[in-house]
């Protein structure tokens, strides 16, 4: 479960809200798609719900715990994938998978299990004793995304998973997101691939201008918007918005 409650964010002194008041709670058990145009407020967003910024206003809870009073307890309900690579390129990526293994603390039998499940399913096995610095963009990809999973987390976060990834990763990165869901667990994800997010997402929340315009199922914001597809309904809302 993840809840956002008034949550306000700022910048340039005050003047520009980045995120204005933004309530919004998802359950366990679903893919949420965060969608919005370039500037929307979508990484303002994940930054604060990852730690990376703190919110001027508003509190963050994920699994009932407060993310600003209890922020290490809550650090480990979630895995983060960003949408830039924050890596030592220096290590391997088997050091880098087995640096944070140790930083979350997974034991030695569960992480080679994990590492050996998600190399296979990526790929990643022929490469992953090589310097990160010699992987491509969607080799790097895969590493944070199998990185992101290693402690098995509640709640998993993606900024703009699909970039950089082949189509056979891309559809076992979707696959692994319905499975995680139905785990019970959560998955937060923004995409600017708006027919992924329509056959992917139980819900879907649109913000523009840093504002939450529409949440929920995106069958019914389209059946009430007389949309065909969630691209129709995206460019309706947020051209309306922007007008």
């Amino acid at each position: 479960m993840i809840r956002f409650e008034h949550v306000t964010k700022t910048y340039a002194g005050g003047s520009v809200k980045a995120v204005d008041d933004l309530n919004l709670e998802i359950d366990g058990g679903k893919v949420f798609g965060f969608l919005g145009p370039n500037g929307a407020g979508k990484t303002t967003t994940i930054k604060m719900m990852t730690g990376i910024l703190n919110p001027d206003e508003g509190n963050i809870l994920l699994e009932d715990v407060d993310l600003l009073k209890n922020p290490i307890e809550a650090k480990r309900k979630f895995g983060f994938v960003p949408d830039s690579f924050e890596m030592f390129e220096r290590l391997t990526g088997m050091d880098y998978l087995n640096f944070l293994a140790d930083m979350y603390q997974v034991g030695n039998r569960e992480r080679k299990e994990h590492i050996e499940k998600y190399l296979e399913k990526y790929d990643l096995k022929d490469a992953i004793q090589q310097p990160i610095r010699s992987f491509s963009h969607g080799m790097k990809q895969k590493l944070q995304i199998i990185g992101s999973l290693i402690h098995q987390p509640s709640i998993w976060v993606l900024d703009e998973p699909m970039v950089g990834l082949d189509p056979a990763s891309m559809r076992e990165l979707k696959n692994e997101m319905r499975e995680y869901c139905d785990q019970g667990k959560t998955v937060f994800f923004s995409t600017h691939v708006l027919d992924v997010a329509e056959r992917l997402c139980d819900e879907v929340g649109i913000i523009r201008r840093g504002k939450l315009i529409a949440q929920g199922d995106p069958e019914k914001l389209m059946k009430q918007d007389q949309a065909s597809t969630l691209e129709d309904l995206f460019l309706n809302l947020t051209e309306n918005e922007e007008a």
